[in-house]
C-alpha cells in the first residue's frame, strides 16, 4: 500500500465541511495534518474535531508541518499569492473556485507551479454530477449533431447578512460578484461541455445588495462553432434558491439539466438511441445544496495523480478557461462592448 498523502486545509469557512468530508471518504488514501485561518476561536475548535495541528498563518505552516498537498478554501482574491507561497515551499495546491479574481493572478499560480515542478489543482466538483457526466458523453458522442443554443439560469438567493457575514464578501479584491463566484461553476460549463468560445457580451447591476460587486447579472455568448447562449444569473431571487440550470438544444436533441443545482435532468431528447437514455431517471438526485456531491469524486483523481495513476482533470490550466470567460465577461459589461477571446495571444 502507498503511504497517505498528508493534507493541510487553509480556510475553516463554510466551504472547509465538504473537504472534511471528502477527506474522510478517502481515509485510506489521505490524512488530516494541519489546519490554517486567522480566526482563532474558530481554528481552535475545528482543530479540535479535526484532531490535527493548527496553524495561525500559511508560513507557519509551510515551515512547520509535512502537509504535501495544501487545500485552498480561503476567499478568491488570497488564492494567488497562497498558491505562489506553496509551490514555491514544494507543496501541490488544490484551491477553491474561482482559482483567483485577477487573469494575470491565474497566469502567474501555473508558472509558479511549473516552476517548481508541483501540482495545481482547480476544483470543479460539478463537472463529476451524475446528471451532467450523461450531458457530456451526449456532446462527445455529438449526439445534439449542431449545437445551436444554450441557456444557463442560476437564480439563487443571498440575503444582505450573507453579505455581513464575512467582510470580505462582496468585494472586488478578495470575492467578485455574482458571475465570479455562485456562478463560476456554471460558466466553467460553456467551454467544458460546448467548446471553445468566441466573444462574449455582458451586462451587470448591483441592484439590491449592499456590496461592491454585481448581484445580477447577464451575458451573451458566441461559440467558435457559431451556437449562440445566454447565461443569467442572480442572487436575488424571492424568497430562496429556484434553479441552477443548463439547456442544450440541438440539430438533433434537446436536454435541459435543471434543478436547484443542475441535479436533475427534466428533459432528454434525441433522434438516436443511446444505452445513456435508460440511465437519466437515476442520474436525477434530491440535493439541498448548491455544491453537489462532488468533491469526493474530484478528490478521487487528485490522489491518483498524486500516486501516479492519473492525469490531472482539471489542473491550472484547465481553471484558466473558466477564468479567462469570467474576466472577458467584466471587462465586457465595464467597457460596454464585446469582448473577444482568447484575452491574450
Amino acid at each position: 500500500m502507498q503511504p497517505k498523502i498528508k493534507c493541510a486545509i487553509v480556510g475553516c469557512g463554510r466551504i472547509s465541511a465538504k473537504h472534511f468530508e471528502a477527506i474522510s471518504k478517502h481515509q485510506d488514501s489521505l490524512e488530516l495534518v494541519a489546519l490554517c485561518d486567522n480566526n482563532s476561536e474558530l481554528l481552535e475548535k475545528i482543530g479540535s474535531e479535526q484532531n490535527c495541528q493548527i496553524y495561525k498563518n500559511l508560513p507557519e505552516l509551510l515551515e512547520n508541518s509535512l502537509a504535501q498537498l495544501i487545500i485552498l478554501c480561503t476567499p478568491s482574491g488570497l488564492h494567488a499569492e497562497q498558491a505562489i507561497l506553496c509551490a514555491r515551499a514544494g507543496r501541490h495546491v488544490m484551491t477553491e473556485k474561482p482559482m483567483a479574481t485577477r487573469w494575470q493572478d491565474g497566469l502567474n499560480m501555473v508558472k509558479a507551479c511549473d516552476e517548481a515542478g508541483v501540482y495545481l489543482f482547480v476544483i470543479k466538483q460539478n463537472r463529476r454530477n451524475s446528471t451532467l457526466q450523461l450531458l457530456k458523453r451526449a456532446v462527445q458522442e455529438k449526439r445534439f449533431g449542431r449545437i445551436y443554443m444554450v441557456q444557463i439560469n442560476v437564480f439563487w438567493t443571498r440575503p444582505q447578512e450573507y453579505y455581513d457575514n464575512a467582510a470580505w464578501r462582496g468585494t472586488w479584491e478578495f470575492d467578485g460578484g455574482a458571475l465570479m463566484n455562485q456562478a463560476s461553476h456554471y460558466i466553467d460549463l460553456l467551454d467544458w461541455l460546448v467548446g471553445p468560445v468566441e466573444r462574449v457580451q455582458a451586462m451587470t447591476g448591483t441592484l439590491a445588495r449592499d456590496i461592491e460587486v454585481e448581484d445580477t447579472a447577464v451575458m451573451n455568448v458566441k461559440w467558435r462553432s457559431g451556437a449562440l447562449g445566454a447565461v443569467s444569473v442572480t442572487m436575488l431571487t424571492y424568497p430562496r434558491n429556484l434553479e441552477g440550470s443548463i439547456t442544450i438544444i440541438g440539430e438533433k436533441g434537446t436536454v435541459k439539466v435543471g434543478g436547484v443545482a443542475v441535479n436533475e435532468i427534466e428533459h432528454w431528447e434525441f433522434d438516436d438511441f443511446s444505452e445513456d437514455d435508460a440511465r437519466v431517471a437515476a442520474a436525477s438526485y434530491e440535493t439541498t445544496s448548491v455544491y453537489g456531491f462532488g468533491h469526493p469524486l474530484y478528490y478521487k483523481n487528485v490522489i491518483d495523480v498524486l500516486n501516479g495513476r492519473a492525469k490531472p482533470e482539471t489542473d491550472g490550466r484547465e481553471g484558466l478557461r473558466s477564468l479567462e470567460l469570467l474576466i472577458a465577461s467584466y471587462l465586457s459589461a465595464r467597457d460596454g462592448k464585446q469582448v473577444s477571446l482568447p484575452l491574450e495571444y
